[in-house]
């Protein structure tokens, strides 16, 4: 079995941010990196909407990034440390978009270790060195500088190491331009580790070390360090040099610091904690992420609690020596992993869990009534601050990116019958945690909807320039200069066609029946378009309407009984087809005159559609014509003037064709000598077939050729070709039953559904509302729609849910999904009142006698008021601590139909939907709860099995009892009319009993903990969370369970799924992916010792079993998988194995049909890891076999970055295959559009 790998939705989480002018202009983009991927993301200044410009898979753990530039340039680069032993140095390329490696400095092994530099990277802030250390001993400084051609250059290493110590946190400081110099939070455990009695353990103490790079002896010295009072988590840099005091604050637990060397005294303020917070009060608090906008005059921080609170920190100095820090609440956002402040105003916060936002900063938050703290205010030690959070007051959310990490489960069904099955993802995490629905399909949004007077059967949008002229005095020549400025960026009619009759609208503030536009009303329009820089035409079947810009009409008449059937436009040529095939050609001159072609061409059958592509930027004309006829046959036909009307090429097609459309395509954007921005890309014929189909062919600029067909399937109907455009490219949207759009979307094509209601004609639309729109008819309704999320593979509904989810199941019958949710570190709604009503009581028996009825009041508020979890993080109520609930819910409305609150401290881990043989067809659910669970070191007081009937089909849970086992129960199954429950170690068999499930029968050979269990026939495959899978049988007859297989690797299984009666797939905790066989011989009637009497270690119990599974596949994903299922995600496609990841990715295992599409498949991996070598450095197949080596998978990502590689490499390494290049991406293509999206 050959296995091919396929990324259906890349990882969503994010680890790093940081944010810079990558593209060396004005505008600031923010790198993000999600694991193993590194990302461009855009923010629109205007409209505050992030586009993703370029996503790159680096094949390596992403540790740290850091972007730097270098001093007086306008242009930054970005540093990545990561696991491939490497510092690699990327540059942004725009013109291709791309991620170019500058520099690539090996300075040891690869992989996570201890003392290889790459977790911790600092930059000097004038851009003269890095820093990059390692968690401990190791630390290199690389200095940069560049070359006489002004290329970025670095030095060899200088090392800066220190045995025995640990690293924290490392940033450069701000020396303006002294020697640079980096701050590092240190701990040395060398007098530790050599202690026996574990008190210099206890007394060890964290230092804050400051090392200099002396650029004139150029080596690295400590040139300083002292012990700290608190323990430290990370650092910020205070400017310096001309701008600030330069100096670090210390983020530590409680407080914050700010220390320099000289004999600047430290200043330490507490961090603020909120008024009557129901969290722990013995908790410390720290911050968590930080961002600094700095500006010519002043500075900030901006720094998130583990609350989510965010604080403005300022500094007061006097004469470069700080005398005080000030904190002041500024709003509450979601716990981030990274903040960026954009020098456009927004703050970009990258959520730790959950989507991600983007926020406008509205107000600094100087002047409003919010109180500021100060280092300077007397308090007691160990005393802080108070403030009362509240809802957004100087940010406002402008744009939201959804994010599926973590998905903790995933289950994949058609419950809403809708032919393609949907995805149920369970993700996210606490108060902030979601049931979110997954369909294939490009997210809609409605923009505006209105009634027509009837149904329409056509629609278009035009431009009209408007143009005004302004004088200019140059003053060195003193000329006078007229310039004159055309607006058309917008729409500015909407022409809608009837069958008999044209209604036009026109653009504004609103939308408006106009009647002196020049075109004829009393008519049907076969088509409209802006003809030259200012007049329209309108073509209807009797004639040609040609209207000028001072409203002047010419009329050009159809010859004798013949009507216009068929016609083609762009801005300078019409085409039209008479009844009988001949094609009249019109073309216009310098003057805006059109002039019809002397000679008219006769086609050999009845015209059934045309198309004529955009004329090209500077060039007179598009050369080609496209015209489909009743013979199944489409014929390309130059307009060119030496060859003018002649047939170029032909295509056969397999059935009659419903419409053609020619666009430029896949395109990047170039600059050419006049500075005009324009795309270069292919021209691509796009032939909608009558059947539903889609073609689209490859037309050659040159010949008129048509080559590399590719089909897909799109719906019932017959295909409609419409040409808009999307991110300033020019897509298709193709409809039949339902609506598609073909886009090119970093350098690949995505030929994506829309999540909509059918629709029937369509054309681009472009508003000040809303630049790429597009406006369509739906039965008597015209649309106005936008799609904002290009790239995304799926459109998402989510439903809020009140803690994490750990697992759900579905019940058969009704579809409804029952959900157990599970916090550690969490009261449930009961205890949560209950603190309340005591803190409320406290505070009124804490007040004197005068101040009573003050503390009444404000005790009676603070019992009203009610802050959403979502966004304020639940309340922490210390280890040991769970809540739980079991929510059933419709999962196509999303309302929950029934929930149950578990008590406090009692945690649910596992559930199942079951029958009892004994009770007939009464469907049960058994959720497996542990008691009192503490993780570290770990302990339970017991667990307990819950019993429910589901009633009202399947809508109330109807409690029955509860079964006290001693262990944990994490996982329930099924089984031959009763239930198999993994109770920590041991296996048992329960049936339904009046009272309790009555054990019949358990194993207690499984090593350490059960963590689940799949049946299939008479066997059971239980999963180990350490020791991979075991093989059990059950004994009926004997009423025996008895292992006879396991398997050979220690896995540390987080989920399984079955493929067939003797093979399993399984993930484990280190993200890999393995599939496990038992071989042909195995065996399942073994007996365990019949007599009894063999002595221990004969039984062979310590290497397992006596039969072992074999391994049939192994690869290493790079993220912890979640969920597996063997499952079709296309209606006629083939079977695949789709996974699920921790940091939101999803991605499907595909099985090769032939052997000459695996050798291929092979091949195409093995050129591309010598040809197109991963970007941070890591070498790819190491990657891939991180744990185990990789076997029998062939890493489609790799694959698939073939077409993104250089042309001339393409051609390279398609030639060694014997191939095209457009053969190996249609490859490529196929094997993706066999089993998914």
């Amino acid at each position: 079995m050959f296995l091919y790998n396929l990324t259906l939705q890349r990882a969503t989480g994010i680890s790093f941010a940081i944010h810079g002018n990558f593209s060396g202009t004005k505008q600031q983009e923010i790198v993000v990196s999600r694991g193993k991927i590194l990302e461009l993301l855009r923010p629109d200044p205007n409209t505050g909407k992030v586009h993703t410009l370029l996503t790159v898979e680096v094949f390596g753990v992403i540790r740290s990034l850091m972007a730097f530039r270098l001093t007086g340039g306008t242009k930054d680069y970005i540093v990545v440390g990561s696991d491939s032993g490497r510092i690699v140095i990327l540059e942004y390329q725009p013109s291709k978009n791309m991620f170019e490696k500058i520099h690539q400095e090996t300075f040891g092994k690869s992989g996570c270790r201890r003392i290889v530099p790459g977790q911790f990277l600092a930059v000097d802030p004038k851009g003269r060195a890095v820093m990059i250390s390692a968690i401990e001993k190791q630390k290199l400084v690389y200095i940069l500088n560049r070359d006489a051609a002004a290329r970025l250059t670095i030095s060899s290493p200088l090392e800066a190491h220190k045995a025995n110590t640990l690293v924290y946190h490392v940033v450069g400081v701000d020396v303006g331009f002294e020697n640079p110099m980096f701050a590092c939070l240190e701990m040395d455990y060398e007098e530790a580790d050599n202690d026996p009695t574990g008190e210099a353990a206890a007394n060890t103490q964290q230092t804050l070390t400051f090392y200099e790079l002396d650029l004139g002896l150029n080596h690295v010295v400590r040139k300083y360090s002292e012990p700290l009072e608190e323990h430290g988590n990370f650092l910020i840099t205070v400017p310096g040099g001309s701008d600030g005091p330069s100096g670090v604050l210390i983020c530590s637990e409680n407080y914050i610091t700010y220390k320099n060397f000289g004999d600047q005294p430290d200043i330490r303020c507490p961090i603020p904690r909120r008024r009557n917070d129901l969290d722990d009060p013995e908790r410390g608090m720290i911050f968590v992420c930080s961002a600094t906008h700095k500006t010519k005059s002043m500075f900030f921080f901006l720094a998130q609690t583990e609350q989510g609170d965010i604080f403005k920190i300022t500094l007061e100095t006097d004469e470069d020596m700080v005398t005080e820090i000030r904190l002041k609440y500024f709003d509450t956002v979601p716990v981030a992993a990274a903040m960026c402040v954009l020098k456009t105003g927004f703050l970009f916060v990258a959520s730790e869990f959950g989507n991600h936002y983007l926020y406008q900063i509205a107000h600094l938050g100087d002047d409003d009534e919010e109180p500021e703290f100060s280092s300077a205010m007397p308090l007691e030690e160990g005393d802080t601050f108070f403030f009362q959070p509240r809802p957004l007051k100087n940010l406002v959310l402008v744009d939201e990116l959804d994010s599926l990490s973590p998905i903790l489960f995933c289950q994949i069904a058609d419950l809403a019958n809708e032919d393609t099955p949907q995805l149920y993802v369970a993700c996210g995490r606490g108060p902030r945690s979601s049931l979110r629905v997954l369909r294939h399909g490009l997210e809609v949004s409605e923009m505006a909807v209105s009634e027509l007077p009837g149904n329409p059967n056509a629609v278009w949008t035009v431009r009209r320039h408007i143009e005004d002229f302004v004088t200019f005095l140059l003053p060195q020549e003193w000329w006078l200069v007229k310039v004159l400025i055309t607006t058309d960026e917008f729409d500015a009619y909407i022409i809608v066609s009837f069958v008999n009759a044209t209604l036009v609208l026109s653009i504004g503030e609103t939308v408006e029946e106009v009647t002196d536009s020049g075109f004829l009303g009393t008519t049907p329009t076969l088509s409209c378009s802006l003809l030259g820089d200012d007049a329209l035409v309108q073509v209807y079947p009797d004639g040609i309407r040609h209207i000028r810009a001072d409203k002047r009409v010419n009329e050009w008449k159809t010859p004798g009984k013949k009507t216009i059937v068929k016609c083609a436009v762009n801005q300078r040529q019409v085409v039209i087809a008479l009844t009988g095939g001949e094609l009249v050609y019109f073309e216009m001159d310098p003057s805006g005159q059109l002039n019809e072609y002397t000679e008219r061409k006769e086609m050999s059958a009845d015209v059934v559609c045309m198309s004529l592509a955009n004329v090209p930027p500077g060039e007179q004309r598009s050369r080609f014509l496209a015209v489909g006829l009743v013979d199944n046959t489409v014929r390309i036909i130059s307009l060119d003037p030496s060859d003018c009307l002649q047939p170029l090429s032909m295509q056969a097609l397999p059935a009659q064709p419903e419409s053609l459309c020619i666009v430029e395509m896949g395109g990047t954007e170039k600059q050419d000598e006049l500075g005009e921005r324009g795309s270069i890309g292919f021209l691509y014929l796009n032939i909608g077939l009558q059947n539903g189909v889609l073609l689209r062919t490859v037309l050659d600029p040159v010949t008129g050729d048509l080559s590399d067909t590719r089909t897909r399937y799109l719906g019932s109907r017959p295909v409609k070709l419409f040409r808009v455009r999307m991110q300033g490219q020019e897509a298709v949207l193709a409809m039949s039953s339902r609506s598609w759009l073909s886009y090119s979307y970093q350098s690949r094509f995505h030929l994506t559904p829309l999540s909509y209601e059918t629709l029937e004609f369509a054309s681009g639309f472009a508003s000040e509302q809303c630049p790429e729109g597009i406006v369509a008819i739906s039965t008597n309704t015209l649309r106005i729609l936008a799609l904002e999320k290009l790239g995304a593979v799926f459109n998402q509904v989510a439903f809020p849910l009140q803690y994490t989810p750990r697992k759900f199941v579905i019940h058969p019958e009704s579809n409804n999904l029952i959900i157990i949710e599970t916090d550690h570190n969490a009261y449930t709604e009961a205890t949560k009142a209950q603190r309340k009503q005591q803190m409320a009581e406290e505070m009124v028996e804490a007040a004197g006698e005068d101040e009573r009825e003050l503390a009444a009041e404000m005790a009676a508020a603070f019992l009203n008021e009610n802050l959403p979890e979502s966004i304020f993080g639940a309340p922490k109520a210390g280890n040991g601590q769970w809540a739980s609930v079991i929510r059933v819910m419709n999962p196509i409305q999303g309302n929950t139909l029934d929930l149950v609150q578990l008590e406090q401290n009692e945690a649910a881990f596992s559930v199942a939907v079951c029958r009892f043989s004994n009770t007939g067809d009464d469907w049960y659910v058994l959720v497996g709860v542990a008691k009192d669970l503490i993780l570290n070191p770990r302990s339970v007081a017991g667990g307990f099995v819950y019993t429910y009937k589901l009633v009202n089909n399947g809508e109330k849970l109807e409690f029955l009892h509860k079964t006290p086992v001693e262990e944990v129960p994490a996982a329930i199954a099924p089984f031959q009319g009763r239930v198999l429950i993994g109770v920590g170690k041991l296996l048992r068999v329960y049936d339904l009993g009046k009272k309790k499930l009555l054990r019949k029968c358990e194993n207690k050979h499984i090593a350490n903990y059960i963590s689940g269990i799949q049946t299939i026939g008479h066997r059971v495959i239980v999963s180990d969370v350490q020791e991979s899978f075991i093989w059990v049988r059950y004994k009926r007859n004997e009423n025996q369970l008895i292992i006879f297989a396991d398997d050979t690797y220690p896995r540390w299984v987080t989920t399984a799924s079955l493929l067939d009666y003797d093979t399993v797939a399984g993930a484990d905790k280190f993200g890999n992916i393995c599939v496990v066989r038992l071989p042909p011989n195995t065996n399942d009637e073994v007996d365990e010792d019949p007599t009894g009497n063999k002595a221990l270690w004969d039984r062979g119990l310590l290497n397992g079993a006596s039969q072992k599974a074999e391994v049939i596949m192994n690869y290493h994903v790079g993220e912890t998988v979640l969920s597996l299922q063997k499952t079709t995600l296309i209606p006629g496609g083939s079977e695949s194995l789709v996974y699920t990841t921790l940091s939101g990715g999803i991605g499907i295992l595909v099985p090769f049909t032939s052997h000459e599409d695996h050798d291929f498949f092979q091949h195409v991996e093995m050129h591309l890891r010598s040809e197109h070598p991963p970007l941070c450095g890591r070498d790819h197949l190491s990657f891939r076999s991180y744990y185990f080596p990789v076997k029998n998978v062939i890493d489609g990502d790799l694959c698939e970055q073939f077409n993104s590689m250089e042309p001339n490499k393409q051609k390279n390494v398609s030639e060694e295959l014997d191939r095209t290049p457009p053969e190996v991406s249609k490859k490529l293509e196929d094997i993706r559009t066999r089993y998914a999206f």
